[in-house]
């Protein structure tokens, strides 16, 4: 009976989330579809200039210097300078890798090729990936326990108790805003050659572990990157996503209680409802006196 009763505002729920997804492809289809019709155009055309221009390269020798291009991104080798990348299958990469794996970035630039490499991969995420959300649970956790111990000192020594714990946490938010958003930015900017936008987007991807792998930091084998560059990104990704899930649950536990007031709201208009009606069986008693 109880799931019966809930089953209207599930199926809600559902439509809800389908109607959200759906829209979303639809703003994407439209703002992304013309621009892959426009580079297949210039890329074709592009094609027939270089064939035209090296009269001696043919289809065939085409695809094998295009499949040579995909084969050294993968393994991180420069044409251009004919160097590696520091971020391919070093000790540092490697952790990165494995962070990636644990946390479910999965940028998809660097994957293992090797079968044992393969299998291991499985059941390393087997276990990281629980570990890796107790962990961040618990720092979570911990960071908040930090705020609201801070919170009820300065609670202690005022009387606003509601605008010191607004002040406390809105100044908590713009910290870590800006330790996590803000400061990561401006060290993208400077190391990997992106614009603002750019490095906002990457950061966003990362730290909600979606990771496209359209941007990856410390991977462009062209760049020199300091050795202290590989543990920052590192430190800052699980650090990040803790700030990111405590922040997401904020967020949950807002629409919760909002949705608990909707349903007591509703509650208790229907039960005043039920109470301004007449009782049909005092109604005569009550003319007969």
């Amino acid at each position: 009976m109880q799931f019966v009763s809930r089953l209207p505002s599930i199926l809600l729920l559902g439509v809800v989330y389908v109607a959200f997804v759906l829209a979303g492809g639809a703003v994407f289809w439209r703002l992304e579809g013309g621009l892959v019709e426009q580079n297949l155009v210039r890329l074709r055309e592009e094609k027939s200039r270089l064939l035209q221009r090296l009269s001696c390269l043919d289809i065939q020798s085409l695809e094998e210097v295009g499949q040579l291009i995909r084969s050294a991104s993968k393994y991180g080798l420069s044409l251009k300078s004919n160097s590696t990348s520091d971020g391919f299958w070093k000790f540092t990469s490697s952790s990165i890798f494995a962070a990636t794996v644990v946390t479910t970035i999965g940028y998809g630039n660097i994957s293992p090729g090797t079968m044992y490499g393969q299998i291991f991969c499985v059941f390393f995420a087997l276990v990281g990936i629980p570990l890796n959300v107790v962990v961040l649970n618990k720092v979570g956790k911990y960071m908040l326990s930090i705020e609201r111990k801070f919170c009820h000192f300065i609670e202690q020594k005022t009387n606003r108790k509601k605008c010191v714990r607004v002040f406390i946490h809105s100044l908590s938010f713009a910290t870590l805003a800006v330790l996590y958003f803000v400061a990561p930015v401006m060290i993208f900017q400077q190391y990997e050659g992106w614009s603002y936008a750019e490095a906002v987007y990457y950061c966003f991807i990362t730290l909600s572990t979606i990771g496209f792998g359209d941007y990856v930091a410390d991977n462009d084998p062209d760049r020199y990157y300091p050795e202290w560059y590989a543990f920052i990104m590192g430190a800052w990704i699980f650090f990040g996503l803790a700030w990111l899930a405590l922040l997401i649950n904020h967020c949950i536990d807002l629409l919760e209680g909002f949705n608990g007031y909707l349903k007591e709201k509703r509650e208790g208009t229907a039960s005043m409802s039920q109470g301004s009606q007449p009782d049909e069986t005092q109604a005569p008693e009550k003319s007969i006196k």
